[in-house]
């Protein structure tokens, strides 16, 4: 498909076409796609055609119930995504100009931070900019940061990665102790002097192999080396605090966690913190409501 088809016959294409072809290449599905955009299923079809009349070609196989993009679809999709981020920003940048804090400012956000960490800054937000229309969506910190590389969200604000994409500019703003856990009835509870090594013999909780936080765990246990038994895991640190307090198994997780419930086990020779932070597009204007949240954010 050659570029230029971008502006064939003189006219520019359909916007919310392009939009629409977007949604429905990256959940692979006409009807997430149509939850995604607030549309009927019918209307994301249509839209389609007629992006595929527009280029005079195919983007999109239906085989079966799945959606597979032709090769036209594979080239078109990194191409629209850039039309789409130029055009978002470009619109950014004129409203900024005004200096209003206002508009709808998307981010995205892990349960824990939002649990444990949020509250008071976004307290102070929706009383200073009432006019902000706040699209705050919880999801895992990787799948934050993917949302903001690709430009689905102005920032991310989650656990910083160990390793951070080229593309992302990351500041941190909370440091977030990690400590080992257990139930006071665990048998590693009940020691009073605890090695590294120990943590082997007994099945461990943990997120998913995947998350920035097993990564920094692993990373720590690497040197000692400590092989995890993984005996449960789930991504919602809350739910390992829970599995931890009834005895299923030990866990690292962030000190703001520590109670009653749980025991945090003496290991001395194990230091352990990972950082929480915003990340934001390095090529993305960012809105005045962005700037604004950053802002109380920066003063953590």
């Amino acid at each position: 498909m050659r570029a230029a088809a971008l502006s064939d016959h003189n006219s520019l294409m359909d916007i919310a076409n392009l939009r629409t072809f977007v949604a429905v290449a990256e959940s692979r599905s006409f009807s997430l796609a149509a939850e995604r955009l607030h549309l009927t299923q019918p209307a994301v079809s249509k839209r389609i055609q007629a992006l595929e009349a527009d280029l005079d070609t195919r983007l999109l196989d239906r085989i079966g119930r799945q959606i597979v993009l032709t090769e036209a679809g594979r080239e078109l999709l990194p191409r629209a995504r850039h039309i789409l981020l130029e055009l978002e920003d470009s619109r950014r940048a004129i409203a900024n100009l005004a200096g209003h804090v206002t508009g709808v400012l998307r981010i995205g956000t892990s349960h824990h931070i939002g649990l444990h960490h949020l509250p008071p800054v976004l307290r102070s937000f929706v009383t200073r900019y009432p006019d902000v229309d706040l699209d705050l969506q919880f999801m895992d910190s990787e799948a934050a940061c993917q949302a903001v590389a690709k430009g689905e969200l102005e920032l991310g604000i989650v656990t910083l990665p160990p390793e951070p994409p080229g593309n992302l500019i990351l500041t941190s703003t909370w440091p977030d102790p990690l400590l080992v856990m257990a139930a006071g009835n665990h048998p590693l509870g009940r020691r009073q002097q605890i090695h590294v090594a120990d943590l082997s013999q007994y099945p461990a909780i943990m997120p998913a192999a995947s998350t920035y936080t097993r990564q920094i765990v692993e990373q720590a246990l690497r040197p000692f080396g400590v092989e995890l038994k993984i005996g449960l895991s789930t991504n919602y640190l809350e739910t390992i605090k829970m599995l931890v307090s009834v005895g299923l198994g030990w866990s690292i997780l962030p000190r703001t966690l520590l109670d009653k419930q749980v025991r945090a086990l003496p290991i001395p020779a194990l230091k352990l913190q990972r950082t929480l932070g915003f990340v934001q597009h390095q090529d993305r204007t960012l809105s005045n409501a962005a700037k604004a949240l950053i802002a109380l954010l920066e003063t953590q």
